[in-house]
């Protein structure tokens, strides 16, 4: 995923909600009680890490069992250091007090919380990146330092490889056409970092790269449902069994929820976003241009899909009175740079969730040559009086416009195909007219008629009108 290009924008729970969802968490709620539990009598090691003989008081404290409550108790009082709900007096004597970050759970506002909650994330990715600790173990050479050679594992792609599959995780769930939040099959998720763009059918080493890559993933993401980041139903552990062992019931092979499902929670896409804003990424979210001008929203919205423009539009309008954001709307429409198609078709779409009152506004620039078309049109589906018919130019020239901003928010659509195909359709001398529209997109519009009209003869017809175009226009 690159982060040269702004991602989709996200629609974000208010704050009080995911500060409520964080101080829920399994893992926060479990530092935030080891923290209040540290005392004077307290001790950790050079690390930080809580010293054994106090394992079982944790473990008891937090209402542990089984065989990894030791671990989970363990994991938690990283959490609570790493996320400052300890802090360390005298790391000779390895004692330890509550944090100055406690507070914040408690007296702090959600935003704060948040604070808290992504330090306390930021640990778990860490966490999950790391191989098993086992595995370390015995990969320490005698200086204590770890041979990363022998388990076959490169600390920084690890952490790349991780932070990838989250980063894709959030596109699919941010995208329009993605999930949403639904979950995401873990074999899809695993083959979006593995097999090559482009490529058809997977070779068998593709396959076998993304099949380890699902076992990695089943790790981290059992590591980071805890912290509340998603929603995980990990791999049925009878694909993993030997295939010498009798499976102990027949199980459906074709059921793809059995290779892992996930889900980012609400709060996993606050932190995430985070995150990726944090690594430089343009991560949008609706609401972000409701204080700002018709031109920043005009601006910024040309590049969401059709259902955040609208939602961004209407946090918008519901900060504006109507007569003075139609005006506004309008104001920042006009142009005649390559962006301005698109703002005129968003301003469009704005005002078609400005009731009445706008009236006035629609009216006062009728005679405007860029503006003039788009104001009948939202006059004549109210059913206004007085409303005077367009010329034949300001037809084609709005014709135009509309096509140009279509091209612009969709490309080589399916939409915009149809459309060019009922607009060959229904004017049989449209090119001949078409190339004299003095709008500065009617080449690019009509080369994009040529390409897309499937009759090789209307096509050619596009093309020769996008040439003469051209001449007119000096190009």
């Amino acid at each position: 995923m690159s982060d040269s290009s702004p991602l989709p924008p996200v629609r974000l729970h208010p704050e009080a909600e995911l500060a409520r969802a964080a101080l829920s968490t399994p893992l926060l709620s479990r530092a935030a009680r080891l923290a209040r539990w540290a005392g004077p009598g307290t001790r950790v090691d050079a690390g930080g890490v809580l010293v054994e003989e106090q394992l079982p008081a944790a473990v008891e404290l937090l209402g542990l069992t089984g065989d990894d409550a030791a671990a989970y108790a363990a994991e938690a009082w990283r959490v609570a250091v790493d996320a400052g709900l300890v802090e360390i007096v005298d790391e000779e004597a390895g004692t330890v007090r509550a944090g100055e970050e406690l507070k914040l759970l408690t007296g702090g506002s959600p935003r704060d919380v948040l604070t808290v909650w992504l330090a306390a994330l930021e640990a778990v990715v860490a966490d999950a990146a790391v191989p098993d600790l086992d595995d370390l173990v015995d990969a320490l050479d005698e200086g204590g330092e770890v041979d990363f050679s022998s388990l076959d594992w490169d600390p920084q792609a690890e952490a790349e490889f991780l932070d990838g599959v989250l980063g894709n995780l959030y596109l699919l769930t941010v995208s329009e056409d993605g999930p949403g939040d639904g979950t995401v099959p873990l074999p899809a998720l695993a083959a979006s970092m593995i097999v090559p763009d482009g490529m058809g059918e997977p070779t068998n080493d593709v396959l076998e790269q993304v099949s380890d890559a699902m076992m990695r993933l089943d790790d981290q993401f059992r590591v980071l449902e805890p912290v509340g980041l998603v929603d995980y139903r990990p791999v049925d552990e009878a694909l993993m069994a030997d295939t010498d062992e009798e499976p102990a019931a027949t199980v459906d092979d074709t059921d793809v929820a059995r290779y892992g499902m996930v889900r980012l929670t609400p709060l996993g896409v606050y932190g995430l976003r985070a995150r990726l804003l944090e690594a430089g990424f343009e991560a949008p979210a609706v609401g972000d241009l409701a204080g700002k001008g018709a031109d920043a929203l005009l601006d910024g919205t040309a590049r969401f899909g059709q259902s955040a423009a609208r939602a961004e539009t209407e946090q918008w309008l519901a900060r504006r009175e109507p007569l003075a954001a139609a005006r506004e709307l309008l104001a920042a429409a006009r142009g005649a740079d390559a962006g301005a198609p698109l703002r005129r078709l968003r301003c469009q779409q704005a005002l078609s969730l400005v009731g009445a009152e706008a009236e006035p506004a629609l009216r006062e620039v009728l005679d405007d040559p860029e503006l003039g078309g788009l104001a009948r049109v939202w006059l004549s589906e109210r059913g206004a009086a007085g409303v005077p018919a367009p010329s034949e130019d300001m037809v084609f020239w709005l014709t135009v416009d509309t096509l140009a901003a279509q091209l612009a928010a969709e490309g080589n659509s399916e939409e915009l195909q149809a459309l060019v195909e009922g607009l060959a359709a229904q004017h049989s001398g449209f090119f001949a007219a078409a190339w004299r529209v003095e709008h500065p997109a009617t080449a690019e519009v009509l080369d994009a008629m040529g390409r897309l009209h499937p009759d090789k003869k209307v096509a050619k017809q596009a093309r020769k009108a996008a040439f003469k175009a051209r001449s007119q226009q000096g190009g």
